[in-house]
């Protein structure tokens, strides 16, 4: 028998003399040998830790059977929305446990589908997943992306659809990227970075993205190169082909900011130049669609919340810009053409709400939903009368319906078939407010009928950053929580885009800490509204959430019973400087500016533990192949908390081999991951199941 009630010995590493200088402050940084996952030194730390970690869970009784049950909830259908692409339809679906989804094919929707790619085929364990996927406009042929243990470097085949074989057309070198294809389908375009150094390449960082045309049959190496700029380093490109096959446009991205240029390439023309429509980066404009010359864009310049303009390139000047769809209450998320109709995704509150217009601009009618929840699809082409789209919940998973663009009808096309009784929960929103007196909205989902007595195991989750809007989302995970008793609460923190830009840069830079402002306001709101009590509540959430985790925790210790980073953003003072963290800039600032220094300090989870606190149970969880947030900022993180630590509770840190950021992870390290993390909740916040 372990010490499993004694406090925990804690693996060392031999802190370094490492200072530097910020602005005139001399910063400790001990743990810098912790950046690099490739030696001898946290190779050992990482095997000692995870020693820890794991002898711990395995001895608590309840993680066996929340492992068992996990399993069983997570057996189900899973169905992706149907989209078509020539005279095909495709869909992604998953038998229940497989651990990466299938993507079949079918002629008609009543006929037999046949699997064009199966993932689970790539890698015994699951750990080679698909990363994208384009198909060309006659439907013949896909291109897709595949990513191995959850990197975000992909490589990119094609194969034929009809034979199953693929080309030996290779690609590699690529992140960030998708593939559009021209219309003679003869070849696609792409984005990708110079090759890395193989050492290094999950630590280097992201610089000089370019811009090519990959023609089928040929090597890489003659891909025509059709837009880069030497002279901005941090620019990446995205291009898409126009529906009819005369533009390319190209979306230039800066860091992870929301604002972008748009330039475009005339495809009738093979010595068109790239002409420059949109070239100052000051608001977003993302292409819905075009009528020959005229380019129709969703946009939030002037206009916060976002609204439809058409741009005519022979006169693109702003002056000449025509409002088609303005602002309205709700943000407006996206819009795509069907029917020769804008379809309108907007959220009111942070939930879904659809609306179709003509387009002149005039309403038509709004597409009944099921409920609160979010509603995500209505994909298609311009002359489409049919779509589809899924409709989720916090206790409804994504069901899928056919809609009727003529009619207004939906129709029930996929249920899935989950072994939860959803009738027993019920799902509330309040508003509250946060330290400046802002209104913040939160979705509260619990089991009918509970008792407000303040003991309630609550789990409180959120993200806050990036323009990112957290809208009502199923979890087979959530499932488990709510089954053992648990309260999950979910607030729409500022820095989100719930309620457009301006929420959104409420919470960025300068304004940072008004997003934790915000989360211990819902702490705090729900302990006085006796759903919960800081022995019983815990917090979660991951990659700029985690930041919002590790932050919370050391601004607030004794607020809560437990804390779940995962994947965090950590040290605030060096995260530009691995893969594309420099992106983040645009979001955080930059220790390189004083202003910006002092209030990433100020927050920074690594520099801001005290020594000789007590801090709440503590579960970081991250994985050894992450090259967006590196391992190095958890890695720091542990060793600095075990360090400070006084209290009796755990602070451990778990890391997954073989595993990146959370996108393609396969399903049965999913439910390892979540019956660990449910598993120390109930240890540690005293859950009785």
């Amino acid at each position: 028998m372990s010490n499993f009630n004694q406090p925990l010995t804690y693996p060392t590493v031999s802190k370094s003399e490492q200072v530097d200088n910020y602005h005139g402050m001399a910063i400790a940084d001990p743990y810098r040998a912790l950046e690099d996952p490739d030696t001898d030194v946290t190779k050992a730390w990482v095997e000692a830790q995870n020693q820890v970690t794991f002898s711990y869970l395995n001895e608590i009784p309840a993680r066996e059977k929340i492992k068992q049950r996990l399993t069983k909830l997570w057996d189900y259908e899973k169905y992706g929305t149907p989209f078509k692409e020539g005279e095909s339809y495709f869909y992604f679906k998953n038998d229940g446990l497989q651990n990466q989804s299938v993507l079949y094919t079918l002629p008609t929707l009543d006929a037999e589908p046949r699997i064009v790619l199966d993932p689970n085929q790539l890698s015994e364990d699951g750990t080679i997943a698909l990363s994208g996927i384009s198909i060309s406009e006659n439907g013949q042929l896909l291109a897709y992306g595949l990513s191995s243990s959850g990197s975000d470097w992909q490589e990119w085949k094609v194969r034929n659809i009809a034979t199953g074989e693929d080309l030996q057309d290779y690609l590699q070198w690529i992140k960030f990227s998708g593939a559009s294809w021209t219309h003679d389908h003869q070849g696609f375009f792409y984005s990708r970075y110079d090759e890395p150094n193989e050492k290094t390449k999950l630590e280097d960082v992201n610089y000089y993205q370019k811009l090519y045309y990959h023609q089928l049959g040929t090597p890489q190496s003659t891909d025509i190169l059709i837009y880069h700029r030497p002279d901005e380093k941090e620019w990446g490109f995205t291009g898409n082909v126009t529906e009819d096959g005369k533009y390319l446009i190209i979306s230039i991205w800066l860091g992870t900011d929301s604002k972008n240029l748009v330039f475009y390439k005339d495809l009738t023309n093979q010595n068109s130049e790239v002409i420059e429509l949109i070239n100052q980066f000051l608001a977003n404009y993302s292409f819905i669609d075009n009528d020959d010359y005229v380019f129709y864009f969703r946009t939030d310049f002037n206009s916060p919340k976002g609204r439809v303009i058409a741009i005519d390139t022979r006169k693109p000047t702003p002056e000449n810009w025509q409002e088609i769809i303005p602002q309205a209450l709700e943000t407006l998320e996206s819009v795509s053409v069907l029917n020769n109709q804008f379809v309108a995704d907007y959220l009111q509150d942070a939930q879904s709400q659809i609306k179709i217009f003509d387009l002149k601009g005039n309403f038509i009618r709004e597409v009944e939903l099921p409920g609160i929840g979010a509603a995500s699809g209505f994909s298609g082409k311009r002359y489409d009368t049919e779509t589809f789209y899924s409709f989720t919940s916090f206790t409804t998973p994504g069901t899928i319906y056919r809609y009727d663009m003529k009619t207004g009808k939906s129709e029930l096309f996929r249920q899935p078939e989950v072994d939860f009784n959803a009738d027993e929960y019920e799902t509330k929103q309040v508003f509250y407010a946060s330290k400046d007196g802002t209104k913040v909205p939160m979705f509260i989902t619990h089991k009918k009928g509970i008792k407000l007595d303040g003991n309630n195991p609550t789990y409180l989750y959120g993200y806050g950053g990036f323009n990112i809007s957290l809208t009502p989302s199923f979890s087979v995970s959530l499932l488990i929580w709510l089954e053992m008793g648990g309260v999950y609460a979910v607030p729409n923190l500022r820095g989100g885009g719930e309620y457009g830009e301006e929420w959104h840069q409420a919470g960025m830079k300068l304004q940072k800490q008004n997003v934790f402002d915000d989360f211990i306001a819902a702490a705090e709101w729900l302990i006085a509204h006796n759903y919960t009590q800081p022995g019983k509540l815990a917090i979660g959430g991951g990659s700029n959430g985690g930041l919002l985790v590790g932050t919370c925790m050391t601004q607030r210790p004794n607020l809560f019973g437990a804390a779940l980073p995962a994947v965090g953003v950590m040290d605030m003072l060096r995260f530009h400087k691995f893969t594309i963290g420099w992106a983040w800039v645009a979001e955080y600032g930059s220790s390189e500016n004083a202003e910006e220094f002092a209030t990433l300090y100020a927050y920074s989870p690594l520099h801001n533990l005290k020594p000789g606190t007590a801090y709440p149970a503590t579960l970081i969880t991250t994985a050894d192949h992450d090259d967006r947030v590196v391992p190095a900022h958890s890695f720091k993180f542990a060793a600095a908390l075990q360090a400070a630590h006084s209290g009796d509770a755990p602070v451990l840190i778990r890391i997954d081999m073989k595993a990146g950021h959370g996108a393609g992870k396969p399903t049965a390290k999913i439910i390892e991951e979540a019956a660990d993390k449910w598993g120390f909740l109930v240890k540690v916040l005293k859950v009785e199941i």
